[in-house]
């Protein structure tokens, strides 16, 4: 890279000199390069250099991303490996932190991606990575805390082949070749294992050949492309004719249309042959155009197959009833109402799988391809760990744990639900001739609502790609802290403990800002975030007050050193983030920065109240202190035994606060307006 730089270097100089204009003084005017071979020559040196540098660059950035998948697939192999909690919550933690530098890297990549289809795949990588590294952590949880539980096993493991196909495709994209190590065929995402061609693409491809033929005429070579052009055209249509969700008329009509295609281009064929050496003639010219409005009437019906396919599902879909009926029968320990609902959700799964082929072969841009490949292999993966998850808490109803795992797999599946009825919509869109609609990415800045002091509705207003970014990694950053602080907490059986309590409230509200970064969660306008993290401070100040209250119990030496230590840096931290939220902002660009600068702040917040909390327990544990959240409730501080911890006897006051039991649970939090208890 230094001889590549220094080479760009010498030939910018060199062209630098070859191009200096001077004065020649007896003619009075301005002389300018005179060698121009000289100068063509300097030119294609520069741009060759240039070149290299940013070949050189671009090796460099693989290189760094492949060693960081490489950390993270790493920290997996000892994640799975683990058997005790307080080995999983050390391993976990320096697991998040690479999974947030892979986030990082990864989404800059998917930024200077040029290929739509490669960005696609980079895209649903990174999707799977975070919304995997959720489910990782209750399943992992769940699995140590019922190590005897089969379908625990199977959770976890269902999670862990998910993610290390997520970070395959990763590679794949990256190096844009498959299995750099010598993968095993099933460890591979099943769009990469060569799936046939979509049926838009290659009638497409049909009807490029009769406009060609239209002009050129017939001979033997453009027979032989044109025959196996429709059959493999015809030959996808065989998932739309064998679908046992296709209705009677609609298969009629497809095979119908297949026949007619099949004899107009047979005539049309006879007849140019005929004619071989003549120009196509208007008989001929009419034929083609009849057998091009055939394909546009045959594609027309495919895509009103599958769409119509699509729209009946979410039309009488009750997604939300049975994942409900699924929880209500786990808790209540009910394996015959499990095993019922078990045939239910395999079959809607199913309907819902091929509605993502018929959706794939119909997709008339390569994002919408990679999408419905991506919803097919999701659908299929998730269902049965929802089952298993199901499965294990009806084994062991009384397991808050196991609970938590069966809403986070729950919240999965509907989300994956949610994100196939945004693909149908944009699917309808492109193919009702409208343009085709963007995704959703990140909506929240600014949308109607009151932004800082100003009073203005303002209309919605989408990021571009760098603060996107910025603002995801933020979010993502701040997500994988309240991960780490619920799993330190859940160790500690005394829930009521008031600066147990007040942690998993913070880091409730930290979520609920986690998912304003992604347009999901219950905050809707940047005024919402503003208020949400105007009450992560406040909670903070309130457990600043109770954890120096609890410093004068412990005994002086390193430990309360270290503990004084960081009860120091919450107040500043405190203050900091208060003086953000008060700052008026007035326009886009000073929203973002308020944005981006109060989820900095509340990030840096959480991270300080982590190392916090965790230094304040390890001290009640050391010395044993008796520790008083009020003046008429007595609290103990006791830690579990790493096998005997599982989150379940970690609750908080929820019915009080208004606020989830646990970040990590992933659920729509409630309105705003229920932290008001928090605050008295």
């Amino acid at each position: 890279m230094y001889d590549a730089c220094r080479d760009a270097n010498v030939a910018g100089s060199g062209i630098a000199k070859l191009t200096d204009i001077r004065w020649d003084e007896p003619s009075s005017r301005a002389v300018g390069p005179a060698d121009k071979v000289a100068l063509i020559k300097a030119a294609r040196s520069l741009l060759g250099a240039i070149t290299h540098v940013l070949v050189l660059a671009d090796k460099v950035v693989i290189k760094q991303l492949l060693q960081v998948q490489d950390k993270v697939a790493s920290s997996l192999d000892r994640l799975e490996q683990v058997t005790n909690f307080t080995e999983f919550v050390n391993v976990f933690s320096q697991f998040g932190q690479e999974m947030v530098e892979l986030a990082h890297l990864t989404g800059d990549r998917q930024n200077d991606l040029k290929d739509e289809k490669r960005r696609a795949q980079m895209g649903v990588a990174r999707s799977v990575l975070e919304k995997g590294t959720m489910m990782l952590l209750t399943s992992c949880k769940t699995c140590l805390r019922h190590p005897e539980c089969a379908s625990a096993r199977r959770n976890k493991d269902g999670v862990f082949r998910q993610l290390r196909q997520a970070m395959e495709l990763v590679r794949f994209v990256v190096r844009d070749s498959p299995r750099a190590n010598g993968g095993d065929a099933d460890t591979m995402p099943s769009f990469l294992e060569g799936n046939p061609a979509c049926l838009h693409a290659a009638l497409r491809h049909f009807e490029d050949l009769i406009e060609i033929t239209q002009m050129a005429g017939v001979s033997g070579k453009t027979q032989e492309q044109l025959t196996s052009g429709l059959e493999a055209a015809l030959e996808s249509t065989q998932d739309f004719t064998d679908s046992a969700y296709t209705s009677h008329e609609r298969r009629e009509r497809i095979l119908l249309l297949s026949e007619t295609l099949r004899s107009q281009l047979a005539a049309m064929l006879q007849t140019g042959l005929a004619r071989e050496n003549e120009m196509p003639g208007a008989e001929f010219a009419a034929m083609a155009l009849r057998l091009q409005q055939t394909s546009q009437e045959f594609r027309k019906e495919l895509q009103d197959t599958a769409l119509e396919q699509a729209n009946d599902i979410f039309s009488s879909s009750s997604d939300v009833e049975m994942v409900a009926r699924m929880k209500s029968a786990g808790l209540a320990g009910d394996l015959d109402k499990i095993d019922e609902l078990t045939v239910q959700i395999c079959e809607h799964s199913e309907q819902l799988q091929e509605a993502c082929k018929l959706l794939r072969h119909i997709a008339a841009a390569e994002p919408l391809v990679v999408a419905a490949e991506h919803a097919e292999n999701n659908l299929q993966t998730l269902g049965p760990q929802v089952i298993s998850a199901a499965q294990t808490l009806c084994t062991h109803p009384s397991s808050k744990i196991a609970k938590e795992n069966l809403d986070i797999f729950c919240d999965s599946w509907e989300m994956q639900v949610n994100d196939l009825s945004m693909l149908v919509k944009e699917t309808t869109d492109i193919c009702r001739g409208r343009t085709m609609a963007e995704k959703q990415t990140y909506m929240s800045l600014p949308r109607p609502g009151k932004h800082g002091t100003t009073a203005k509705w303002l209309r919605p207003t989408r990021l571009n790609a760098e603060e996107q970014a910025k603002i995801v990694k933020l979010g993502l950053e701040m997500k994988l802290i309240t991960s780490e602080m619920d799993a330190e907490t859940e160790k500690w059986e005394e829930a009521e403990n008031d600066v147990v309590k007040r942690a998993k409230n913070m880091s409730s509200m930290a979520f609920s800002m986690y998912l304003f970064t992604r347009g999901e969660g219950p905050l809707k306008t940047t005024q919402d975030l503003f208020t949400q993290a105007a009450y992560f401070a406040e909670e903070a100040n309130k457990l600043h007050k109770s954890v120096r209250e609890f410093l004068y119990q412990v005994p002086s030496g390193g430990h309360k050193n270290e503990l004084q230590s960081y009860l120091d840096t919450v107040p500043p931290l405190i203050q900091q983030l208060l003086f953000t939220i008060k700052s008026p902002t007035i326009g886009k660009a000073a929203t973002f920065n308020k944005v981006d600068s109060v989820i900095q702040e509340t990030k840096n917040l959480m991270n300080a109240i982590a190392k916090l909390v965790t230094t304040c327990l390890i001290c009640a544990t050391k010395y044993s202190i008796d520790y008083r959240s009020s003046p008429h409730m007595a609290h103990r501080w006791r830690h579990q035994s790493p096998m005997a911890s599982n989150g379940d006897d970690a609750s908080t006051s929820s019915e009080a606060s208004g606020v989830v039991r646990s970040a990590s649970a992933q659920k729509a939090l409630h309105s705003l307006s229920g932290y008001s208890d928090v605050l008295q």
